[in-house]
């Protein structure tokens, strides 16, 4: 294996901590990415890396020879980029996390779609609720909605405005009222998102009136079709999105409560690792993700009609 490809195996390994998710991520077996390392060491006289069974952890050398490392494979990927035919074909693995409910419903369509136009691509859809680091996970790109603590070694563009909206069954409604206002919402049961960053304090907005509301919440989940169940049930007023909501606000087995209230807007966030630009195959994914959603997403489109 030449050394060029031995320094971006490292590098990977280097970022993610792991053999085996840097096989995953360069779509490698474990056992290729073991021998390059070996030789890589060998070729330099030096050891890189600790292994355990654990975790993988960089050497003092490994610590000195990696920020050069990565420059250089870097550089190299940026050479291959500035000669690659506009018309290149995209090819390879494509790893992307994103949210249970969004990736489910809309970005599995989306990327069987961009699949379909470049059939070299290996795509893998993750879908989860927890926020995952995709540089620690070796993810192409992540798909987040909402709050995003932390970016440090992160790039991110927008894809869409994500809007939140409260709903509730007409049967649940029927059986305990409507809320007139915000602090109604006390005597209630309500359905609430556990990832949402200010727990479970409900913000909101009608002019320049701003409330807040601290809900008892009935019935939790980390997960928004859990919740979208519960309330299509009549368990209670579920903390929703327009992207989860708008087919049964639009057939009408979930109706708006508190319309008139704006809850906190959000984005529908990609990002993908910072300090070069993406590569083709993940930029070209960001710019059909955005053709897709902007300006006015489809589920948004959808219930506006």
């Amino acid at each position: 294996m030449d050394q060029l490809r031995s320094m971006e195996i490292f590098a990977e390994v280097a970022r993610l901590r792991s053999f085996s998710a840097a096989g995953r991520a360069l779509g490698l077996t474990r056992a290729l990415v073991s021998k390059a390392i070996l030789q890589l060491e060998e070729k330099l006289g030096a050891r890189l890396l600790y292994r355990s069974t654990r975790e993988v952890s960089l050497t003092e050398a490994g610590q000195a020879y990696l920020p050069g490392c990565v420059a250089t494979v870097e550089q190299a990927r940026q050479a291959a980029r500035a000669i690659a035919p506009a018309g290149a074909e995209l090819a390879g693995p494509l790893r992307i996390q994103a949210p249970s409910s969004f990736g489910s419903l809309w970005l599995a369509d989306a990327l069987a779609r961009f699949a379909l136009r470049h059939r070299l691509l290996q795509p893998s859809l993750f879908v989860d609720d927890a926020i995952l680091d995709p540089i620690r996970h070796g993810f192409d790109l992540s798909i987040r909605v909402g709050g995003i603590p932390d970016t440090t070694g992160l790039a991110l563009r927008r894809l869409a405005p994500c809007r939140a909206v409260l709903c509730a069954s007409p049967d649940y409604l029927a059986r305990r009222g409507v809320p007139a206002a915000p602090d109604a919402l006390a005597a209630h049961q309500c359905l609430h998102f556990s990832h949402l960053t200010d727990g479970t304090s409900w913000h909101f907005t009608r002019g320049h009136d701003r409330q807040t509301v601290r809900v008892q919440a009935g019935f939790t989940s980390n997960n928004g079709l859990v919740l979208h169940q519960a309330a299509l049930r009549g368990l209670g007023i579920v903390y929703s999105t327009t992207f989860l909501a708008w087919q049964s606000l639009a057939d009408g087995t979930l109706v708006q409560v508190l319309p008139e209230w704006e809850l906190p807007l959000n984005d529908l966030t990609a990002l993908y690792p910072a300090g070069h630009q993406p590569s083709p195959k993940v930029r070209a994914l960001i710019d059909f993700l955005v053709e897709q959603y902007q300006p006015v997403p489809p589920w948004d489109a959808a219930l506006a009609r």
